[in-house]
């Protein structure tokens, strides 16, 4: 489907979804360059995630034990592996500016299998959590504080590094805005052993502070994201901090979600997570 879409059409729903309008101003000019409003609607189920295909692991799956958990200062989803006495490591998985929904909680069991204990944090938690309307829950994290937001990054990796159940090494991993707050926890956490960033901002100060090995994924055609992907690159470079960062060509932002027939581009994304197993196992261990 992907390749089928007028890139148009994915542009304007990118702006919509990072609070750049209203739905309605939203629908009127999809409809608008759709010809129709019903052509509008036809294509607001192709560009909307759909939550009812999240689960590629079920919430039941007997090799994971998995269950909504409370640290002090976070609230969010944690999963481990039924059988394993220890395990490489610790991963937090921070989510889109959806909030801790259906699919991210199925990308931290996906983890989970691949044996790390993961914690999904919500950071919508202390205003009630993460609400199943995805354009309230995006509104509500524009309200967040940033300071607020990385207290809850710091907590999550407060609890999983002191867990006796992993090495105590702890990686992080976020997707979109939290692809951003990845590379935000890898600027003031020292400790922080390796840093996953999906599409995310790159931080604009304090790049030298970086300790943490750093996997930087970017869709080809993400003209926003990418805009400073090259001034963090040599930032980087000139500290001589450690990362890799791979461009997927011919792909948009959030290629990753597998809920959105729009812009999941199944190549890219399973090239990235191989990378991204392989990078956690090597600096987790």
């Amino acid at each position: 489907m992907q390749d089928k879409l007028d890139p148009k059409f994915i542009t304007l729903f990118d702006r919509f979804t990072h609070g750049g309008m209203t739905r309605r101003d939203f629908m009127e000019r999809l409809g608008a360059m759709a010809g129709s409003a019903a052509a509008a609607q036809s294509l607001l189920a192709v560009l909307e995630n759909n939550y009812a295909q999240a689960a590629t692991v079920a919430e039941d799956d007997p090799r994971l034990a998995a269950a909504d958990q409370r640290f002090d200062g976070t609230a969010g989803y944690l999963v481990r592996p039924a059988a394993a006495a220890t395990v490489p490591g610790a991963v937090i998985v921070i989510h889109e500016n959806r909030g801790l929904n259906a699919h991210i909680r199925d990308v931290a069991r996906r983890l989970a299998l691949e044996n790390f204990v993961v914690y999904a944090p919500d950071y919508l938690a202390a205003l009630g959590g993460t609400p199943a309307d995805a354009d309230q829950a995006r509104d509500m994290i524009g309200t967040l504080k940033p300071e607020a937001v990385l207290a809850t990054s710091r907590a999550a990796f407060t609890a999983l590094a002191a867990l006796n159940a992993t090495t105590g090494r702890v990686g992080a991993m976020g997707f979109c805005w939290g692809g951003g707050e990845v590379n935000r926890l890898a600027v003031v956490e020292p400790m922080l052993a390796a840093g996953v960033v999906y599409y995310g901002m790159q931080p604009k100060a304090g790049i030298e502070n970086i300790r943490a090995p750093l996997l930087l994924h970017y869709a080809g055609l993400d003209d926003r994201i990418n805009a400073d992907m090259a001034g963090f690159e040599a930032a980087l470079k000139a500290g001589g901090k450690v990362f890799e960062a791979h461009v997927y060509e011919g792909v948009n932002h959030a290629f990753n979600n597998d809920t959105n027939a729009a812009r999941y581009d199944r190549a890219a994304a399973d090239r990235a997570w191989s990378r991204t197993i392989a990078f956690f196992r090597k600096y987790l261990a």
